[in-house]
């Protein structure tokens, strides 16, 4: 008993040694370990500390612009409360249009958002009211803000702002998020990703700042509106895709408008290897379509309608559903400061209202009942005063001012999730696309775009070219 209660007594004390030993050790490593990171870090802590009572070493800030343009503006702020009007009669889609051109599937159409939602907005209800069905319109959300829009998180002046509850329950349309925020090419070769996932051998895309209208005029003796030929700008694209897969013609894009709107062919596009990524933005496409060229695959120009580059919005956009109570006429979402207004951007806005006054008497004229055999001549009445409303849109983004300055247009958005400031996007982007022209002319050891001239090199000469500017 004694010896087993020694046992008992040394067993205890060898348990508290370790105890001991134990708390020696970690006392040990905790503070090894405080001093490295107090070595690594503890400069910047008195960095810190300091900077809150010592004014030296404050930054120095850029000076802020003057100017602020005004607020963003809805541009069709009805649907906030009701749905869209009809779309006009003569161009709702028929059903399974696709199978009278011999497709087995409904081609879909990419238009790829990064910012600008008005834009954006307008884009699709023209495609929507010029006969392009909505269930076959993919917008590809691509803002970098993760869940934020579709949660509802940003406000209409954040330049990443994207309405999910309008595209999908107000217009119908689909919208499909990119992981994160991707770069035009980065962009274009998910446009491919998607046609594999979900085997569309070809497919249409649009940028987001176009507007579109269907040949109401009867253009170069087209049928017009109430002909039993008239056809839609979708139904002109679907013939002009059913006339290419018929030619048997190696073929890798239609281009209507350039790549405004585009038809691809998907296979040439796996067959290149894709859009270089490494070139961003602008020659990105003189990279890709020269690659095709010498794989001799075709880009060839096609019409369907009238598709124009516009940086302006519609101030109602009823007005493409022929809606008699819209107001007709456009609104900049990055105007000019009033003292740099030049005599272009007047002109434009005095054919603009003259526009609103013409588009008034013709939905007059149709209001009032007296159509009967006059029905068409009032309606095209109005469709031409639309038209030529989207031609100065058109002239007015390719003024003085630049084609793209509506990108620097909403600069909102502080404290919402994911905000970056607009002028660091804009900056970024600059930087990158001068970036991406140097990386094009390493490549290929030439800096235009034209790089098939005389022949010029072929596929595997890639990175092997010598500089021919030095």
């Amino acid at each position: 008993m004694v010896g087993a209660g020694f046992v008992n007594i040394r067993g205890h004390r060898l348990a508290l040694t370790s105890i001991i030993v134990a708390i020696i050790l970690v006392v040990a490593l905790s503070s090894s370990q405080s001093s490295i990171t107090s070595h690594r870090f503890g400069k910047h802590k008195d960095l810190i500390e300091t900077s809150h009572t010592e004014t030296t070493h404050q930054p120095k800030y850029l000076d802020e612009s003057e100017w602020n343009p005004p607020p963003i503006q809805d541009p069709f702020p009805s649907l906030a409360t009701s749905p869209p009007p009809p779309i006009p009669a003569w161009n709702v889609a028929k059903k399974d249009l696709h199978n009278n051109y011999g497709l087995s599937y409904r081609p879909p159409l990419f238009i790829g958002f990064t910012r600008g939602w008005p834009l954006l907005l307008q884009a699709v209800v023209s495609y929507i009211t010029a006969g392009w069905p909505a269930e076959q319109i993919y917008v590809v959300e691509n803002t970098g803000t993760q869940w934020a829009n579709a949660q509802g998180k940003l406000s209409l002046q954040n330049p990443f702002f994207l309405s999910h509850e309008v595209l999908k329950e107000k217009l119908h349309v689909n919208v499909v998020q990119t992981p994160v925020l991707l770069n035009f090419a980065q962009l274009q070769n998910f446009y491919v990703h998607l046609a594999h996932e979900n085997h569309w051998p070809q497919y249409f895309w649009s940028h987001m700042d176009v507007l579109v209208l269907s040949w109401e005029d009867g253009h170069e003796d087209r049928p017009r509106p109430g002909d039993e030929d008239y056809k839609t700008l979708y139904e002109y694209a679907l013939a002009e895709l059913n006339t290419t897969l018929r030619s048997n013609d190696r073929w890798a894009t239609r281009f209507f408008a350039y790549d405004t709107l585009t038809l691809v062919n998907r296979a040439a596009y796996d067959d290149v290897g894709g859009w270089d990524t490494y070139i961003p933005y602008y020659m990105t496409d003189c990279d890709m379509h020269s690659r095709l060229l010498m794989r001799n695959w075709t880009l060839d120009d096609r019409l369907a309608g009238i598709i124009s580059d516009v940086s302006t919005t519609l101030k109602d956009l009823r007005v493409l559903y022929r809606d008699p109570a819209a107001e007709m006429g456009f609104m900049d979402p990055n105007p000019a400061a009033p003292e740099t207004l030049n005599e272009t951007d007047e002109k434009v806005r005095t054919t603009a209202a003259a526009a609103r006054n013409t588009l008034s008497r013709a939905a007059e004229k149709e209001d009032r009942g007296a159509l009967s055999s006059d029905t068409w001549t009032s309606r095209l009445e109005y469709w031409q005063t639309l038209r030529e409303t989207v031609a100065e849109m058109e002239r007015y983004k390719h003024g003085s001012r630049g084609r793209n300055t509506w990108q620097a247009g909403q600069r909102g958005g502080q404290g919402e999730p994911y905000y970056y400031p607009a002028r660091g996007v804009q900056m970024s982007f600059e930087m990158l696309t001068e970036a991406g022209r140097r990386i094009y002319a390493e490549k290929w050891g030439h800096r235009d775009c034209d790089l098939l001239r005389e022949g010029g090199p072929k596929l595997e000469d890639q990175w092997r070219v010598a500089h021919d500017w030095e």
